[in-house]
């Protein structure tokens, strides 16, 4: 499902909202497969106690592949990488969530990491490295890192564009001063601006 609209704010656009790439469901799909091939070999080879001993235990791993898989589409489909125009976004899990939010201001450095195979399925890791207490955040199964990489840079390039806007030229011309206060005092809550900055930016605005 689709990143939730309420974790957005009022002023924050989303430019990319990824699940994992479908080599998320690589292992229980292999062992749901395997388990499968193998019933239906003892099925059609094998009789007596024997075959009915084996018809059971492959029933039950059976069972237990098509759980896994359950539940690793449930993790998927729960898990979201999103890129906003202010914000990196991550977040995982069912019954219990957790998540990771990056500023854009913040990041300091986007590699990404593809082995040969994974280039030739289009998947792979991003590291982003931000200024901060976490320091490295590494993302794994995401869709073509290098796209992503990229959309990221222009998106902290815009955003730069954007926090230059209260001392020059306002970005949006026909933005009123109340709501670019709003957007500063945002920015200062989320760590983006400084005391300082904000200050600064204020006096601009109200000057």
């Amino acid at each position: 499902m689709p990143l939730p609209r309420k974790l957005l704010n009022d002023y924050e656009t989303l430019a990319l909202d990824l699940h994992p790439h479908w080599w998320h469901f690589a292992a229980p799909v292999a062992s749901l497969t395997a388990a499968i091939v193998a019933a239906l070999t003892v099925l059609a080879t094998l009789d007596g106690d024997l075959r009915r001993a084996l018809s059971w235990l492959l029933l039950a791993v059976i069972v237990v592949c098509a759980l896994w898989l359950l539940v690793r589409y449930v993790m998927w489909a729960t898990t979201n990488f999103a890129v906003t125009s202010h914000r990196i976004i991550f977040r995982n899990g069912v019954l219990s969530r957790q998540g990771v939010e990056i500023p854009l201001e913040r990041v300091n450095n986007v590699n990404f990491y593809q082995s040969l195979f994974e280039r030739l399925i289009g998947a792979g890791d991003l590291l982003i490295e931000s200024a901060g207490t976490d320091g490295q955040q590494q993302f794994s199964d995401i869709k073509h890192p290098e796209r992503v990489q990229n959309l990221i840079h222009a998106q902290i390039e815009h955003k730069n564009d954007r926090r230059m806007a209260p001392s020059g030229e306002p970005a949006g011309g026909g933005v009123d001063v109340a709501t670019q206060l709003e957007r500063l005092v945002a920015l200062r809550d989320r760590g983006a601006l400084t005391d300082e900055e904000f200050e600064s930016q204020k006096r601009r605005l109200l000057g």
